[in-house]
């Protein structure tokens, strides 16, 4: 039976966890009322609030592979403080900012600080192969719930601070997260590379190539140019039917509602290997969604039903595309895969806010649904046409050292274990990277060849 994590291992788990969260709820609080704000700057078009909405993702996008790269080179902890810093600096400038150029340099310099790559690769030098998985779903289950969070706190944190109020708490937050990983996060050990969690340049040929990924790619970039375009407009739509202060009244329980309403279609997607189905479904609801929004601007009623089926979809679809990822890719190639799909992920939502602040400046906000409702469709398509996923899950080993001819052999024998539908042994990481169908592997059997059991 495969041991529970050590009392490091829960720390580094729960602690990294809480920095990433305290970063995306600093970045998503301003999203509820930011366009409110800004209609009241100097010299403010629609394009440029989308822009300062959305121009953390393309910072984000350009460096967050390379920051994790860099914490191969120069240690985990020095490279996620300075992302942190860049962040503290980019909220203050954004606080003390008086012009919309101030906050969209503000922002940007908040996306700049790109941990996450980092911060996953100081998870993974300090838990084991064997719980790396439910280390990794921990880390995404605290950015769910600070996407929650955000949209409560963010309309109660502006009627009591402003905007400039949320992004000095934003500062604080971050400077929480550096107390954290330097008073409570444990020091690694060891830390050197893991292509489960990073990006292997000679892979990136391999994932960008594989048009079942590219699929996925496209479905989390337009979901989150969706989100980010929504919310040029949302705020303002939802002002003319209910005060500020009271639209966290809106947010959270639309928000629990979605939550509650996905949770049985997960366990059914997964349990009854319907994945497809209820992925499909979702982006259909999607699109509904983005015609919805047309006709709610003038009823509170329909902006509150609109804003259901979108969240609904929305956490639906969060939820699986990751899932996807990891079903599709190559055990080996995981990192690479997850890279760039983090990288799609945060194009989206700079060309969400850029493209739809855009689109509303010389046309309309009916023009962002149109073209919104136009990519769930051209979404749907391509998703009802991928391949049906196999329902398997990674798995790691952490098998030693082993040289090039002990790893050929130790992969035909994991090979050979009931339940292994894919096996790579990496003999310079001393890790078998594995997929297998967790209904039926013998998973005693797998323990055997782990150091741990040796």
């Amino acid at each position: 039976m495969t041991v529970k994590m050590t009392s490091t291992e829960l720390r580094a788990t729960i602690a990294l966890s809480s920095i990433m969260a305290m970063r995306m709820l600093g970045l998503f609080m301003i999203l509820p009322v930011f366009a409110l704000y800004a209609h009241d700057l100097p010299d403010v078009t629609p394009f440029l609030i989308g822009l300062a909405i959305g121009i953390y993702g393309l910072s984000q996008a350009i460096l967050q592979i390379p920051f994790g790269m860099l914490s191969d080179h120069f240690g985990r902890k020095p490279i996620i403080t300075i992302g942190l810093l860049i962040f503290i600096i980019g909220s203050i400038v954004a606080a003390l900012s008086t012009s919309i150029i101030g906050i969209i340099i503000g922002r940007a310099l908040q996306g700049a600080g790109a941990i996450a790559a980092a911060l996953l690769a100081l998870l993974a030098d300090l838990t084991r192969e064997e719980h790396r998985t439910k280390a990794m779903a921990t880390i995404g289950s605290s950015i769910a719930m600070s996407f929650i969070i955000a949209f409560a706190l963010g309309t109660v944190l502006n009627h009591w601070v402003g905007v400039p109020g949320i992004f000095w708490f934003t500062a604080l937050l971050a400077i929480g997260g550096l107390l954290i990983l330097h008073f409570i996060v444990p020091n690694p050990v060891n830390s050197h590379f893991h292509r489960d969690t990073e990006p292997v340049p000679t892979q990136f040929k391999r994932v960008l190539t594989d048009t079942q990924l590219l699929r996925l790619n496209f479905g989390i970039a337009t979901l989150h140019f969706l989100l980010m375009a929504l919310f040029i407009e949302l705020p303002v739509a939802l002002k003319a039917q209910l005060p500020t202060s009271q639209h966290w009244q809106v947010y959270l329980p639309v928000m629990i509602g979605a939550i509650a309403m996905i949770i049985p279609l997960i366990i059914f997607a997964e349990k009854r290997h319907h994945l497809k189905l209820v992925f499909v479904g979702a982006i259909g609801l999607l699109g509904v969604s983005q015609i919805s929004f047309l006709y709610a601007h003038q009823d509170l009623t329909h902006i509150v039903f609109s804003l259901f089926l979108f969240f609904t979809a929305f956490n639906l679809l969060e939820a699986s595309l990751p899932s996807l990822v990891s079903k599709i890719v190559r055990p080996e190639s995981k990192g690479t895969a997850m890279g760039v799909y983090s990288t799609a992920q945060f194009m989206g939502a700079f060309l969400g806010g850029a493209g739809g602040g855009w689109l509303h400046h010389h046309y309309s906000m009916d023009i962002v649904f149109v073209v919104g409702a136009t990519l769930a469709s051209i979404w749907f398509l391509l998703a009802a046409t991928m391949q049906q996923p196999h329902y398997l899950s990674s798995h790691l080993l952490n098998i030693g050292s082993v040289n090039e001819q002990e790893a050929k052999q130790l992969t035909q024998k994991l090979s050979n274990i009931i339940g292994v539908i894919e096996a790579v042994v990496i003999a310079e990481d001393g890790v078998a990277y594995l997929k297998v169908d967790k209904q039926s592997v013998d998973f005693a059997a797998l323990e055997q060849f782990s150091v741990a059991n040796v």
